[in-house]
């Protein structure tokens, strides 16, 4: 009887840790971060049944290993615990703003308009090899860069992209900030990783988009000027994808969550 004397203490502890469990999973999803993670919990596993069966050496090995492992995850993962701090200090204003999209009717058919618009633009800027840096805010804040460029308020088509970046365009060079389907902000300066897993082929652009996508949760956009490529930059890492159709996807699945 003594496994059915479960306290609402109990029942808050197994939410919190499910709810923590979340947020680190979707924070890693995707990224090289997801195996490193699942080794841990799989020792931590061995660890627990070490400590039942009361094996002692192998319980205190790894008993330590893993006191002392912590350490060295933080600075393993310290990108990864950036972004979720930033992801739990704007949960609760992302949730209502979220809820009060609901609201609003035609909400999906304008993100699918907007990121039809954007991605026509890139493939056409692509073939004239017009660089060009799209920025698209999710959850976390862009204030701290949106004060390097030019506020603006826009509403997004596809002529608008195809001006900004036009090589002459006064607007051309920095990053475009997109948020809630308007256009925030231009000639906006990023930082820059110092990353040397990235190719050398890979510009300033690219290195900048790397560096706030591993910042912050956003999304880029970029257009090579050396050889017309367009890439889709998620949490630090290049996504791959076959053409404008899956390239609309994938932005339309990041941006609806």
């Amino acid at each position: 009887m003594e496994l059915l004397d479960i306290r609402i203490i109990d029942i808050i502890d197994i939410v919190l840790v499910a709810f923590l469990l979340y947020y680190i999973y979707k924070l890693i999803k995707g990224t090289v971060a997801i195996n490193i993670f699942i080794g841990i919990v799989i020792i931590y596993a061995i660890w627990k049944v070490t400590e039942l069966l009361e094996m002692e050496m192998l319980s205190k090995i790894l008993g330590g290993f893993l006191g002392v492992g912590m350490v060295a995850l933080v600075v393993v993962f310290q990108q990864e615990i950036r972004r979720f701090l930033l992801m739990l200090g704007s949960t609760n204003f992302s949730a209502r703003k979220k809820f009060f999209k609901q609201f609003r009717p035609t909400s999906d058919s304008k993100l699918i308009s907007t990121i039809d618009s954007i991605t026509q633009a890139c493939f056409k800027l692509s073939k004239s090899k017009t660089g060009a840096l799209i920025v698209f805010k999710r959850n976390n804040s862009l204030d701290f860069v949106k004060s390097t460029g030019d506020e603006m308020f826009i509403e997004i088509n596809q002529a608008i992209i195809e001006s900004i970046f036009y090589k002459n365009s006064p607007l051309h060079d920095g990053a475009t900030l997109v948020e809630e389907n308007i256009i925030t902000a231009t000639r906006v300066v990023l930082p820059v990783t110092n990353d040397n897993d990235i190719p050398q082929r890979f510009g300033l652009r690219h290195r900048a988009a790397v560096s706030i996508s591993e910042k912050t949760d956003a999304v880029c956009i970029t257009v090579s000027e050396e050889n017309g490529q367009v890439s889709y930059i998620k949490d630090g890492n290049f996504v791959l994808f076959d053409d404008i159709e899956d390239l609309n996807e994938l932005l339309e699945n990041d941006l609806s969550t």
